[in-house]
């Protein structure tokens, strides 16, 4: 048994639960649960929005993907990274001057119509259970691998600690969860990333030079074609990645935490050199995994290179450590998910569809804390049963989903004039459907050895994106097209002049220049 790993785990428990208890007494009304008050700099929220981002399976799964990899498992580092340039310039100060809460608030501010948000509502859901499912299924099995849990037992005990967390603590308390993940995670890859090249005498290219002999993959070591056989393949994978993270939800209602547009840039910027220095690290990490650890090991544990490594380098003091910052990185993302999808419910069904936005500050609290536990003994039940499923497709899925189905609506609704509500309607339906049906079909799901449905696939790739996307769009458009006698330029010129030319809402909730 490993003390330190039971010391450093039990740490960050204890850790993490104080700071739900601070922050649960400084959350006392529905922006403070739903946004933090408002109250994050655009340092923190950079921070959390990090956090929110780099989740256990970027922590481990990349540099592992290129230990066994070579250099198809960079591809991840350059999508997730990439991705910011659209959120940046296209996407991030405007929803926060147009929403409060949700991208459905954004999208009513041109659109205030129920059954828009409804739709938006359950596309968002869908998309946060889903990434949660395999979050918590991925934990439960880092957990046992680490700690000899029992998979069942370590789910559960992800589960209850990130419904304690949303449920008292609301936003704040995730904020902080995550940003002190996000200075742990960059802390301790840095350190591990300073040994390995210490061991190569700080020579970069000479480990790149014993890649080559490292490995079975020798001169090939850093050669494309290893893991994304089919180019097409690769090609829809980069796309959801790049295109997808500006409409995840769990990162939309990131920009609403902070107040006023130069905190929203500042959150982007600052999320953008963080994520950008821990993905370049995990190169020295994939390297340093592939030169010191045994190739047999890694072979289908590609998750555990990381701790590996740790172990090989620094003993079980630096593996335990290693391990607990992972753990706490499971916690601080699937806590963002819990968060939004309590959102999305409480929110956008409950207050704004159910109650006309009339309900009271004390009937939105208790509402979505009510809907935090749901969410969170739904995702645990669900997680549970999916344990033994290969279910790590389910990220690419979310991320194909928001590229597919989310961003074509926000950009239309941002940029477009002529775009309708039907519009909203036919993108969402086009982007989630064709994704659904398309990973449905393909060889995730249908798959002779080990699929759900053991049969030759129908659709070749793996990823749906670079279907998915483009009829996403196309449906936007089309459905746009045949509804254009609804269009009204009014509500486009008012969300306008809101989105790119004021600070969008007063303390009071209301929208200013034109409410």
């Amino acid at each position: 048994m490993n003390i330190s790993g039971i010391v450093f785990f039990l740490a960050v428990i204890v850790g993490t639960l104080m700071i739900t208890y601070y922050a649960a007494k400084r959350t006392t009304s529905a922006n403070d649960f739903y946004a933090a008050g408002n109250r994050l700099t655009g340092l923190q929220n950079g921070l959390a929005i990090s956090g929110d981002y780099m989740s256990a399976a970027s922590f481990l799964g990349i540099a592992g993907s290129i230990a066994v990899y070579g250099f198809d498992g960079f591809y991840y580092s350059i999508g997730f990274l990439a991705s910011y340039v659209i959120v940046q310039y296209l996407i991030a100060e405007p929803l926060h001057h147009l929403g409060k809460f949700t991208m459905a608030d954004a999208v009513a501010v041109r659109f205030n119509d129920k059954r828009l948000r409804g739709f938006i509502a359950f596309t968002n859901l869908m998309i946060t259970v889903f990434y949660m499912i395999a979050q918590l299924v991925g934990a439960g099995w880092l957990i046992h691998l680490l700690l000899g849990l029992d998979t069942s037992w370590a789910i559960a005990l992800v589960g209850g600690l990130m419904t304690v967390y949303v449920t008292f603590g609301g936003m704040l308390a995730t904020s902080w969860v995550q940003i002190i993940k996000t200075i742990l995670l960059i802390g301790s890859t840095f350190l591990v990333s300073m040994i390995v090249l210490s061991r190569f005498d700080w020579n970069v290219f000479g480990l790149f030079r014993q890649m080559e002999q490292a490995t079975p993959l020798g001169g090939r070591f850093l050669e494309a074609g290893h893991l994304f056989e089919h180019p097409m393949d690769l090609l829809s994978f980069n796309m959801a990645l790049v295109l997808g993270t500006a409409g995840l939800p769990h990162i939309i209602a990131r920009f609403y935490t902070v107040r006023g547009g130069p905190a929203v840039r500042a959150s982007v910027r600052t999320a953008t050199y963080a994520i950008g220095i821990f993905y370049a690290m995990t190169v020295f990490l994939g390297f340093g995994a592939a030169a010191f650890v045994d190739w047999s090991a890694l072979t289908g544990r590609v998750e555990l290179a990381v701790p590996l490594l740790a172990e090989a380098l620094g003993g079980q003091f630096l593996m335990a450590f290693i391990s607990a910052v992972a753990f706490a990185t499971i916690l601080a993302v699937i806590s963002g998910l819990v968060l939004t999808a309590s959102s999305a419910f409480a929110h956008d069904v409950y207050n704004s569809i159910f109650r006309d936005g009339q309900a009271t500050e004390r009937q939105q609290m208790r509402v979505a804390k009510l809907s935090a536990i749901g969410v969170g003994a739904a995702s645990i039940v669900l997680a549970l049963g999916a344990q033994k499923l290969n279910v790590a497709f389910l990220v690419s899925f979310a991320f194909a989903v928001a590229a597919s189905a989310n961003l074509p609506v926000l950009l239309f609704t941002l940029y477009w004039r002529k775009f309708t509500a039907v519009g909203v309607m036919t993108a969402i339906a086009s982007g989630l459907l064709s994704s659904l049906l398309l990973i449905a079909v393909g060889p995730n799901v249908m798959n002779p050895v080990d699929g759900w449905i053991k049969a030759e696939a129908l659709f070749p790739l793996k990823h749906p994106g670079i279907v998915s996307i483009p009829v996403g769009f196309a449906g936007g458009i089309i459905g746009a097209w045949l509804s254009r006698r609804t269009a009204e330029s009014g509500p486009f010129e008012r969300m306008l002049v809101v989105a790119h030319a004021s600070e969008g809402y007063t303390k009071e909730g209301q929208l200013k220049n034109g409410s």
